[in-house]
């Protein structure tokens, strides 16, 4: 008898979607860590997995708020610092029971205000906490994002492509249509509007109805930061296209330049004036898992919305509300990092040395791999700008495409497989954010220790150099 979760029986979506940062390559790792080999996973953006140490201030009062009792210890300012302890009255205050009891359904009006409060300070215009949601990582707003979207397959999401897989896999689940739009590698990842306008004509000309677009500023996994001349001219077409625009702005800490600092489209929109700050609809997405703060197992996130109708934000709270509420502990990560010690206060000094080390570490961190990737034959790699990958190309030989498609494996799989098994390194395949044609890469993240790096890109380079001798036909394959 047939069941209902037969293979044969379940949603066709969820056969489709794919997910290639915990897929093919990972799970390979994993069975060779649980056979003893050491494995270094740079598959996935999870900086503590890789050693990042927690910033001390967000953990003492999370710590403190998890078991309340202690205040009430004579010795607690022995072991908390006071502006801890302040930090944490204030947080119990916020809540109708302590961490233990259902938020609102769009998390603490308390931690709201000060996410809203963030975002002024950030962009110079007031927000408001009504439209704010804080949510179970960004990942799960933007879920409920495009869950409020997509009505079916004649509607289309445009998706900067190489892109991030959360949204492929969701857009896949829902039953709506990627509309891939180029970024182009030449340019430093660069996005070309022209691209974009062929990228809607063609969805058009196939019945699809394009509804949204997403940025994910700074890019994953292409690492590149949006200059303002470009996110007016995005605003622009959203404008005149009518069309949502999804900003995936997680990484907006994880800068590693100084030439092109990061600007939240939301402060673009407002500047632009009228008519256009008054009628393109933003949804903006930020998290505590990215940056210095790293802290993915939290889950902590928030999205604001701009130009949305009341009637619709009332039905995006109707989706919130299902799941009752957020994760409260998050939301107290998140208040923290919106709104983190000052200076005066006793333990800014420590909180302001800790944010500045990780951030100075990965800056080295990203000159490192992009010098060890460029060092290597038939590797290019433009230079990590912000987030935390790399995403070098790989210039394989035609003996090695064809030894991959005699294994029956698409060619950077093969040469990321065989990477895994040479070197322990984890990587994911480009091929699992998509690429042109013919063109193939591989996503690490910047993320192991600094003092390991080096090693690593040795490990890669010896690996690399003789994975090339093996397959070319002759020494010297060009690199461009």
């Amino acid at each position: 008898m047939s069941k209902s979760l037969d293979y044969e029986n379940l949603n066709e979506n969820v056969k489709e979607c794919q997910y290639a940062v915990r897929g093919e390559l990972y799970l390979r790792a994993s069975e060779l860590q649980k056979e003893g080999k050491k494995i270094i996973f740079t598959n996935v953006g999870n900086p503590h997995a890789l050693g990042q140490k927690p910033l001390t201030f967000p953990r003492q009062v999370v710590a403190l708020c998890q078991a309340p009792f202690l205040l009430d210890d004579p010795n607690v300012g022995l072991f908390f610092p006071a502006d801890a302890i302040a930090k944490v009255k204030h947080y119990i205050s916020l809540t109708s029971g302590g961490l233990g009891a259902y938020s609102d359904s769009r998390g603490l009006p308390g931690i709201r205000k000060e996410v809203a409060e963030f975002i002024e300070r950030r962009d110079g215009y007031p927000s408001d906490p009504e439209l704010i949601f804080l949510t179970g990582g960004a990942s799960i707003g933007v879920m409920q994002i495009l869950q409020s979207i997509i009505r079916g397959a004649h509607d289309g999401i445009l998706v900067p492509v190489p892109q991030y897989p959360l949204y492929s896999a969701t857009i896949s689940l829902l039953g709506g249509s990627l509309v891939p739009y180029f970024l182009e590698e030449t340019a430093n990842w660069g996005l070309d509007i022209g691209n974009l306008r062929q990228s809607v004509a063609q969805a058009r000309s196939q019945g699809i109805t394009v509804r949204a677009m997403v940025i994910i500023n700074p890019g994953n996994p292409t690492g590149q930061c949006l200059s303002e001349a470009n996110l007016k001219e995005i605003l622009n077409f959203c404008y005149q296209n009518n069309v949502v625009l999804l900003g995936d702005e997680v990484y907006q800490q994880n800068i590693y330049q100084d030439e092109r600092p990061f600007i939240s489209a939301r402060k673009v929109l407002m500047d632009m004036g009228p008519p256009i700050s008054k009628e393109v609809e933003l949804v903006s997405f930020h998290t505590v898992s990215k940056g210095y703060w790293g802290e993915c197992g939290q889950r902590g996130g928030y999205f604001e919305m701009t130009n949305i109708s009341p009637r619709t934000v009332e039905e995006i709270y109707k989706i919130s509300s299902i799941a009752l509420s957020p994760n409260v502990p998050a939301q107290i990560f998140m208040g923290l990092m919106v709104n983190p010690p000052k200076p005066g206060d006793i333990s800014y000094d420590q909180y302001n040395r800790e944010s500045k080390g990780i951030l100075e570490s990965l800056r080295k961190r990203a000159h490192i791999m992009t010098d060890g990737f460029n060092s290597c034959r038939n590797v290019v790699c433009n230079f990590t700008e912000g987030a935390m990958y790399s995403f070098p190309q790989i210039r394989l030989p035609p003996k090695a495409i064809e030894a991959a498609k005699n294994a029956g494996k698409v060619p950077d799989v093969f040469y990321c497989l065989k990477l895994l098994e040479a070197t322990g390194i984890s990587t994911v395949p480009g091929s699992g954010f998509g690429q042109k044609e013919g063109v193939f890469h591989l996503r690490t993240t910047i993320l192991p220790a600094e003092e390991d790096m080096p090693a690593i890109m040795d490990s890669f380079k010896k690996f690399n150099d003789e994975f090339m001798e093996q397959y070319e036909d002759y020494r010297g394959y060009s690199r461009m």
